[in-house]
């Protein structure tokens, strides 16, 4: 099966590289991965076009302020594999992250994933190419006291299970509380469900109200269900800054909240809103 990884991106070429890296790492290599660039940087055109070794698609648009909705709905319609799989451009995946996707990949399921939040300094040393991803993946239980001591969170959710192995089958995939609530930096999805839906809904403008939010509930309404992928398509997100948007979106989620009422799970602006 035919896989698009689809990275929104923006500006930070050095994270990007950590992703390019990652990727070639892969045990999965049926895959391509798709650039959704929400900017149209000549250095960003200038790295992409120096990578090798892998499938590389690359879409753009000016930088007028937060448009990630149309960036990503970019991307969809530039991607060709039959199955969707959806990071930010600070998350790092783990050497089985595609495998794991397509081996829990189900009709009528919309996967979602979690990450690691790593601290400053580990995010700093693997930035600088003083740490490999692979290396603190595979390492992951002796960098734990490194990891807690530099305010990573989430740390459980970087213990990786292979989804037909004895644990997650007996352990992990039978648990009743695991939360599956979707996060937009890792989550995955048949193409034809994204079309049905008509994928990310940039009526809500330069909001997050579009990304993981607004997506599940129209996921569910349009007929799927969201199965867990946590502990098994791991990713890791570098630390950065908090990043306070500080707008009143009051407005864009009562508008999301009476469409939800209504059950109203296509786009109002979405894939269709786009000429080729």
């Amino acid at each position: 099966m035919r896989v698009s990884i689809i990275t929104a991106f923006y500006k930070d070429i050095q994270a990007l590289d950590l992703i390019v890296k990652s990727l070639k790492f892969q045990s999965y290599q049926n895959f391509e991965l798709v650039i959704a660039e929400d900017n149209n940087s000549p250095e960003t055109a200038e790295y992409i076009n120096s990578i090798s070794g892998i499938d590389v698609i690359h879409t753009t648009q000016d930088d007028l302020g937060i448009r990630k909705a149309r960036s990503m709905n970019n991307a969809i319609l530039a991607s060709t594999g039959e199955y969707l799989i959806f990071i930010d451009g600070d998350c790092v995946p783990y050497h089985n992250f595609i495998s794991s996707h397509v081996a829990l990949a189900e009709r009528g399921m919309v996967l979602s994933g979690r990450r690691v939040n790593l601290g400053p300094k580990i995010s700093a040393r693997l930035r600088d190419g003083n740490l490999a991803a692979i290396d603190l993946e595979k390492h992951y239980l002796l960098y734990l006291p490194r990891l807690l001591s530099d305010q990573a969170t989430h740390v459980g959710q970087g213990l990786n299970f292979s989804p037909h192995g004895i644990i997650y089958k007996s352990i992990i995939k039978k648990r009743k509380r695991s939360n599956t609530s979707l996060l937009g930096c890792n989550y995955s999805c048949f193409r034809n469900d994204m079309y049905n839906i008509n994928g990310y809904d940039e009526g809500y403008g330069d909001t997050s109200v579009a990304d993981d939010m607004d997506l599940e509930w129209r996921f569910i309404a349009y007929g799927l269900k969201i199965k867990s992928c946590k502990q098994v398509a791991n990713v890791f997100h570098l630390y950065h800054e908090p990043r306070y948007c500080g707008r009143d979106t009051t407005p864009e989620v009562g508008k999301m909240l009476e469409r939800k009422a209504r059950g109203d799970y296509k786009a109002e602006v979405g894939l269709c809103s786009h000429t080729k």
